[in-house]
């Protein structure tokens, strides 16, 4: 089955999705951001196929998420996030704090994060740029911006 392609859409979730929207990609940014750099290490963590591990890891390399590095003479090759890839790792950090609210469970999150700057274990969370507010679903109001594209009149 041929996975739906959001990239043409005008709207800037969709146009994600069309990079990171298939299952195990975001994962995939996960096992590189936490230092599984190469392909066994990733493909043992995820038990995913080979066959689907190369074709995510070259989609993520073709869209600039991820840079590969030569450390083999074979060649092999690590995989590190690039900018781009360091940013989308941001999203799935907020990912990551939905889930541990709405489906840990009794258990607890699975993951803690130190923030490095004040040694603090903390939840990330999307703040005004201009303000500092916390910026939730309900105190944003949706506007058209300059990338919107009319209806044809």
């Amino acid at each position: 089955m041929q996975r739906t392609q959001f990239g043409d859409m005008t709207c800037s979730i969709a146009r994600t999705l069309d990079v990171i929207g298939e299952a195990w990609s975001p994962l995939i940014l996960r096992d590189v951001w936490v230092g599984m750099a190469r392909f066994d290490q990733i493909q043992a963590d995820l038990g995913i196929s080979r066959k689907v591990l190369t074709e995510r890891l070259n989609h993520l390399v073709a869209h600039g998420v991820l840079e590969r590095r030569p450390y083999d003479a074979r060649p092999r090759y690590e995989y590190h996030l690039t900018p781009k890839g360091a940013e989308l790792v941001d999203v799935l950090i907020v990912m990551a704090g939905w889930g541990d609210r709405w489906l840990a469970g009794e258990a607890g999150p699975p993951v803690l994060h130190r923030h490095r700057a004040c040694g603090e274990i903390g939840h990330a969370q999307l703040r005004c740029e201009h303000c500092g507010e916390p910026m939730r679903a309900v105190d944003i109001e949706p506007l058209p911006g300059p990338g919107l594209q009319s209806p044809a009149a």
